[in-house]
């Protein structure tokens, strides 16, 4: 019994210390590659508005896959329409839309040449609008964006210099910049998709391997879609899903910061937990289908990213455990072993938080080359440990169990919240 009560002890111990430093290595982990990143190849960039001329400019086809993008679609095509970039065609899918979707992008279509319709004539799904319309497309560079999206106008100068630059490369994934800032909410996911997204992206791409393209916007070369079978239609984040077939494939995947996407975010609980389950389940769901990289040498540099991602995962439920024996230990009286005295974060927390901080510090001062006044959201991270770093492990704990129990079926659009009001680029 004394051995069991020791051995239950020192497991407690080391649960505590796995949720201590887990999160404290890896913020200094992508700070490192992020400032590696920036030092390397991104300082030597040229401003974001004038792009290094290319040897050669070849037609790009763009997929914009809608579903009840009435409101947002006229705004997307007019940014594409001013795209700084020789020739190009839009393609706008109408993915079973139920609102004025089909009547606006026929009326764009009317006006402009470049644009065609694909029409759907039920949801069938992002992957299978993207699908169809790959077939129909004419060039073979394809840049993919969300039908409430505003991409810069040098956007396509800047990701397409890395696919004429290697023929090895299969995808490169933009920088999306937040629109929706109106609320506590907004103004937090500013710093997120600068420290959480855009810092651990320069340190991916800087380690070896980029976990996932931002499905917002997204170049890919047609010859690596082919390969790997397009988009998957069972996939629950079809960017996710895609980015590990490229790569098992041996394809290389890149981020390019220069090439901005201004994008709209949920502004309510409601609409920000939809998502990040989503994203979470969308994860595990790779974590599962993806399991063989790890039996086979020649995957040797996906393991690096693989294991975060399990590590994470990991750590969400050690975190849900923590909570769920101070939560018992306040009903019953639980082993002196596994009781939690208090979830204060005392000067751990402190280091946990000012590490955070610090991660934002570094995040913005890199990004903020492309956006004037960005400092100004700094004030805001601060609640981001609170806030997000529980909505993370509650979407976590409960997206692998989902995933589970959900198996093996299409998955279709749901219209998402888009914010309350958005920020003018």
């Amino acid at each position: 019994m004394p051995i069991m009560i020791e051995f239950t002890t020192d497991l407690v111990r080391v649960l505590f210390a796995f949720c201590f430093y887990y999160p404290l290595f890896m913020a200094y982990l992508w700070m490192s590659g992020g400032l590696y990143y920036y030092l390397h190849y991104e300082r030597k960039d040229p401003p974001p508005d004038k792009p290094p001329p290319l040897l050669h400019y070849p037609a790009v086809s763009i997929l914009v896959p809608c579903h009840n993008e009435g409101e947002n679609i006229c705004e997307t095509v007019a940014a594409l329409q001013a795209l700084d970039y020789p020739e190009y065609e839009i393609l706008l899918i109408d993915d079973g839309s139920t609102d004025d979707t089909g009547a606006h992008i026929e009326r764009l279509a009317q006006g402009d040449d470049r644009i065609r319709v694909v029409r759907l004539a039920r949801n069938q799904g992002k992957a299978v609008g993207l699908n169809t319309a790959a077939t129909l497309a004419r060039h073979d560079y394809f840049l993919c964006i969300d039908g409430d999206s505003l991409v810069d106008m040098h956007c396509l100068k800047w990701m397409m210099r890395h696919l004429l630059g290697s023929p090895r490369v299969g995808a490169v994934t933009g920088n999306p910049r937040i629109r929706t800032r109106s609320t506590l909410i907004g103004k937090i996911q500013v710093g997120e998709f600068s420290s959480i997204i855009g810092l651990i992206k320069r340190a991916q791409r800087t380690y070896g391997k980029v976990f996932t393209v931002s499905g917002v916007m997204v170049c890919f070369r047609r010859s690596a879609l082919h390969d790997v079978g397009y988009w998957n239609p069972d996939a629950l984040t079809e960017d996710i899903d895609v980015s590990w077939r490229l790569e098992v494939r041996h394809w290389d995947v890149r981020f390019e910061p220069n090439a901005l996407c201004w994008i709209l975010m949920p502004e309510t609980l409601r609409g920000l937990w939809r998502q990040r389950l989503r994203w979470a389940m969308g994860g595990s769901q790779v974590l599962m289908t993806q399991f063989g990289v790890l039996l086979r040498w020649r995957q040797r540099r996906l393991w690096p990213i693989y294991i975060e991602y399990f590590t994470s995962v990991a750590w969400a439920y050690s975190m849900a455990l923590i909570v769920l024996l101070f939560g018992v230990g306040l009903l019953v009286d639980l082993p002196e072993a596994l009781q939690i005295r208090s979830l204060a974060p005392g000067w751990g927390g402190l280091v946990i938080g000012s590490t955070c901080l610090l991660q934002f510090g570094v995040s913005m001062f890199l990004d903020s080359r492309y956006e004037r006044g960005y400092g100004r959201y700094y004030y805001w991270m601060i609640w981001y440990p609170l806030a997000y770093w529980i909505l993370n492990v509650c979407t976590s704990v409960v997206a692998l169990p989902s995933v589970l129990l959900r198996g093996r079926r299409r998955a279709r659009w749901k219209s998402p919240d888009r914010g309350i009001r958005p920020h003018v680029p």
